[in-house]
């Protein structure tokens, strides 16, 4: 198994001429890197990037400090996949951006954005777009594992925050979801693991990567044990306390199929800050699941739509080329949509 590096470790590597990790720091000892320079620490931003998907696997047992063209285009990649400016260089956001907490999933390559009569398409799939392929409408059964669990948050909590991430995906799609005590044969097995767990993706500690879920039809859903998960930001005091929701939310999404998206808002962004909530799914979301699924007869698009011009028209008020393109995008999806 290749030897992956850590976020936290990530840090460390960045500021190590410094005597304070901040992301300034990061950034000046980094500022000369270019293709065709070495500098220390390379070889680990290598293993960062071979984690998450944007450097082939041949390379993994043999970086260096170079700084290649492959690194330069796992840069520009990842500044792609995440929405920033793509340079190709390792500046203070990019940097920023690749030690913030995490999914474990790696990122698959997302092509260049498609403008239709839908509007803006930037949702992304596994490779061979895999998808649970039973009869519609199908269920699906999750369960928790039974020795795998965090005691600091009763089962009872746990369980609701569960139901309420999958109910926000049956309700765009004709897939309903139902608890089972049966954990060996769920269609979806839910527990929470610290470090090598046996499937050659060790969680990392406190922040770094947050869990892990895999494609269809496997069913493999684990969060990482050492976090502090939060249902309650109310009375979960830790500043480094993660949504347990959200991440369950963004979790299932793989679980279906998707994979990560460019966009920011959207559940299947890659990254969370800790005390962060993000568990509504966005039009990027639902069109992505309903591409797969089909979309559930009691579902209405008006509402996110809405939503999604409200919000283009705050941020793009002097911007009314955007604007346009953005607006006429939905018209064209409610209308296909009737």
């Amino acid at each position: 198994m290749p030897e992956y590096m850590t976020l936290d470790r990530l840090s460390s590597v960045l500021a190590v001429q410094n005597s304070t990790p901040t992301w300034q720091n990061m950034e000046n000892y980094l500022l000369n890197a270019r293709r065709g320079s070495h500098v220390t620490g390379i070889s680990e931003l290598k293993k960062y990037f071979s984690r998450f998907g944007y450097l082939r696997s041949k390379y993994a047992t043999n970086f260096t400090d170079e700084f290649d063209f492959a690194l330069e285009s796992a840069v520009a990649r990842f500044q792609s996949n995440h929405g920033l400016s793509v340079t190709g260089k390792l500046d203070s956001k990019t940097v920023s951006q690749m030690a913030a907490p995490r999914c474990g999933v790696p990122d698959t390559t997302i092509s260049s954005t498609l403008f239709t009569l839908h509007g803006t398409k930037r949702y992304v799939y596994f490779p061979g777009k895999p998808r649970w392929t039973r009869r519609m409408p199908m269920t699906l059964t999750y369960a928790f594992s039974p020795d795998y669990m965090i005691r600091y948050l009763s089962l009872s909590d746990i369980k609701a925050v569960f139901e309420r991430a999958f109910s926000r995906w049956s309700s765009v799609i004709p897939v309903s979801f139902a608890e089972t005590e049966d954990y060996a044969y769920a269609d979806i097995r839910i527990g929470f693991y610290s470090g090598d767990h046996g499937d050659s993706e060790p969680f990392d500690g406190v922040l770094g990567v947050l869990a892990h879920s895999f494609s269809p039809e496997s069913g493999k859903f684990h969060l990482d044990a050492a976090e502090r998960w939060a249902v309650d930001f109310g009375s979960e005091k830790s500043t480094v306390a993660i949504d347990l929701e959200s991440v369950a939310t963004h979790e299932i999404g793989h679980l279906l199929g998707l994979a990560h998206t460019p966009v920011k808002e959207a559940v299947m962004y890659p990254s969370l800050k800790p005390r962060e909530k993000k568990v509504d799914l966005q039009l990027d979301d639902v069109q992505g699941v309903q591409a797969l699924y089909g979309s559930n007869p009691n579902f209405s698009v008006n509402s996110l739509l809405e939503s999604d011009i409200s919000t283009n028209w705050s941020v793009n008020l002097g911007n009314s080329t955007k604007y346009s393109l953005i607006f006429w995008g939905m018209v064209f999806y409610l209308l296909s949509s009737f």
